[in-house]
């Protein structure tokens, strides 16, 4: 099986610990939205400051009717509770006299009264022909032994139903129907709601259902119409025929209940009386309203989109100030979709919970990154450290962009360096002596490739191979390189001449510079690699540093850096054909200012023009500057080849 690459196996390891990190926020933002009772109150004030706000008007309902105990109508009455019995037989005939579809009687019957009001509506209740639901209750609706005996007495099994409200432990907020419950006779007995609702053959909430609250008409009509219960004998009857009419209590005082409203509205206008929560109800089962809270798949679903995104922006490089501006226009468009949403489609999303997702997930990323970056720079440091210059290195370890370490193609300036006659000098002094020479050489040759920015690429034997542009770009990398040359044959003549004057012997050192377009990057095996430049430019800069030995130069420079360089002053050696090649590149030597001023530097100016126009007169001044110099090996070299009837500046090389 073939391995990956280090790079490859990088990338994985990432990708799997961002999906961690994706999987862990959202698990734990799950956690948050069901275990912490802060969090939890403040999403589902704003799910309820949603429900208040942006539910649509609806007009009030069409089918529903509530029929309301006030406290007019227990003014009517010498005793206010238990309301009078005979008042509510005379209601319920009234109600279907009127021909109503169904009645929810919403009056809890636990305690006698008047013997013979009791028997009368008892008797109603019956006898009656409408469907009709009543609330029923036992211990654990804090009712007494005597209590739960009377009612039981009271109301026929079939008529009961549990009027119990189901509201939120944060808030008490009412969010579901209560589906209720099995009596210690083994039956199930359901919501009073839902038993109306059976016997009308409409649909049923199944199990604890969340209750979706219908709109109101505007902000000061309720989504109901309602009636004072005494009134309804002087009402139209088309106002009750074929409604389901609920009858309960609306005092002021009793039975009222917090609602989502409550988190927009101020007093008692977000606190409903019991009844109007069954009426909402029956409501939603009427018209196949679905409950807007989405399920916890939705939710688990958008937290991990939630986590996914502050990875991302985790993972984006910039500054912090863009980066906490980023996540809070994610945040900012995530509460505008959630708010949106539920205004326009009727689902309510949890928006808290997400928005702590996002932000978790980016500072858990962030925390990943910082310490890949740290491992980073430890990796630049260790792996670059002997081959830059202090300054170039804390420079990129500052900000690792600046550097690439993936191949790449780009254009770039080469220094080759080498000693000549180094190996037979190797073979004649003992190996402690030669490391030492060779380490203070080394050094030397270093420390002026770092002052200039380059890198220095790779010792091989006595030859050092620096590179200018890169792993950092550098857009004056031939004016660098060129520089560097200089110096670096100024430094190896005075090293030579130091070990001269201590008695040992070493060579000449020469230099090749060359700029072009090669490819640079970690190159080797899965085991071991390292950082080099490959490509024909290395390669001709190579060569360069060889040219030195025919023209008895020191330092080469190709036309493709020269060029570049524009302050410095060169003189030209020849358009050259380097072994191997099939076209020429012009070649020059790098000259201080005083002798590029000389009058014999612009005497050979003109013998090079001559020269490379084919004319017989270039051979009498270049003897005439032999003699003025008979060091110039350059002079002396073109010299050789006029002798073989060869009068051009252009030189094909059969050896490298």
């Amino acid at each position: 099986m073939r391995r990956l690459d280090p790079m490859t196996r990088d990338k994985i390891r990432d990708a799997i610990v961002l999906l961690l990190i994706v999987l862990a926020v959202a698990g734990a933002a799950f956690g948050v939205l069901r275990g912490l009772p802060f969090l939890a109150s403040i999403e589902r004030w704003i799910a309820d400051y949603r429900i208040a706000t942006l539910t649509p008007p609806e007009p009030q309902h069409p089918d529903i009717v509530v029929v309301a105990i006030n406290e007019q109508t227990l003014e009517m009455f010498p005793y206010r509770s238990p309301i009078d019995r005979k008042f509510l037989s005379d209601l319920l005939k009234l109600l279907e006299a009127r021909q109503v579809r169904g009645i929810l009687l919403d009056v809890l019957f636990d305690q006698p009264t008047e013997d013979d009001k009791d028997d009368l509506l008892k008797q109603t209740l019956t006898e009656l022909t409408v469907p009709i639901a009543v609330s029923y209750g036992r211990q654990a609706e804090q009712l007494t032994d005597v209590q739960v005996d009377y009612i039981d007495a009271f109301l026929r099994p079939d008529l009961r139903g549990f009027a119990n409200l189901v509201t939120d432990r944060f808030d008490n907020t009412v969010r579901w129907i209560y589906p209720g419950r099995t009596l210690p006779d083994g039956t199930f007995l359901p919501g009073v709601a839902t038993v109306l609702l059976k016997k009308l053959g409409l649909p049923l909430p199944q199990g604890q259902a969340a209750l979706s609250y219908r709109g109101r008409p505007d902000a000061k009509t309720e989504p109901f119409r309602s009636f004072p219960a005494h009134a309804v004998k002087v009402l139209p009857a088309a106002w009750f025929k074929n409604k389901i009419v609920l009858i309960g209590a609306d005092l002021s005082l009793t039975d009222r209940h917090r609602s989502p409203y409550a988190a927009a509205f101020e007093g008692q206008a977000g606190m409903l009386p019991g009844v109007v929560f069954h009426a909402h109800a029956i409501a939603q089962a009427l018209d196949g309203r679905s409950a807007p809270e989405v399920g916890w798949p939705v939710v688990l679903g958008l937290l991990l989109v939630c986590a996914t995104f502050g990875v991302l922006l985790g993972k984006i490089h910039m500054g912090l100030a863009l980066r906490v501006g980023a996540t809070l226009i994610v945040i900012l468009l995530l509460w505008v979709a959630g708010f949106a949403l539920f205004r326009y489609v009727n689902v309510l999303v949890p928006l808290v919970t997400p928005s702590l997702a996002v932000g978790l997930a980016l500072w858990m990323t962030d925390i990943y990154t910082g310490r890949q970056e740290r491992e980073k720079k430890k990796f630049i440091q260790q792996a670059f450290s002997k081959y830059l210059s202090p300054a170039l290195l804390e420079e990129i370890v500052d900000d690792p962009t600046k550097l690439s370490l993936d191949a790449r193609r780009r254009e770039m300036s080469f220094i080759f360096t080498d000693v000549a006659g180094f190996t037979t000098l190797s073979e004649r002094i003992d190996a402690r002596s030669l490391a030492s020479m060779l380490n203070e050489y080394f050094n030397g040759m270093c420390g002026v490739i770092f002052k200039h920015g380059g890198t220095v690429d790779k010792f091989i034997g006595d030859a050092v191979f620096a590179i200018f542009g890169a792993p950092k770009q550098q857009k004056d990398h031939h004016r660098r390189a060129v520089a560097c040359a200089l110096e670096l044959d100024a430094f190896a003549q005075s090293f030579l001449e130091a070990q001269i004057a201590k008695g040992k012997r070493f060579g000449l050192t020469r230099i090749g510079v060359h700029s072009g377009w090669a490819n640079v990057g970690n190159f080797g095996s899965d085991e071991r690699f390292e950082y080099t430049a490959l490509g024909d430019a290395v390669n001709t800069a190579s060569r360069l540093e060889g040219l030195n030995k025919y023209f008895s130069t020191r330092v080469c420079v190709s036309g493709s850096t020269a060029v570049r360089c524009r302050r410095q002053p060169f003189r030209p050696l020849g358009s050259i054909v380097l072994k191997g090649k099939t076209e020429p590149i012009d070649v020059f030597e790098p000259l201080t200012a005083d002798r590029a001023r000389s009058e014999y530097m612009r005497t050979y100016g003109k013998a090079y023009k001559l020269l490379s126009e084919g004319d017989q007169a270039a051979e009498d001044i270049l003897r005439s500057l032999q003699e003025a110099d008979p060091e110039d090996g350059c002079v002396t070299f073109h010299l050789e080849r006029i002798a073989t009837g060869v009068r051009s500046n252009h030189i094909e090389m059969v050896d490298k």
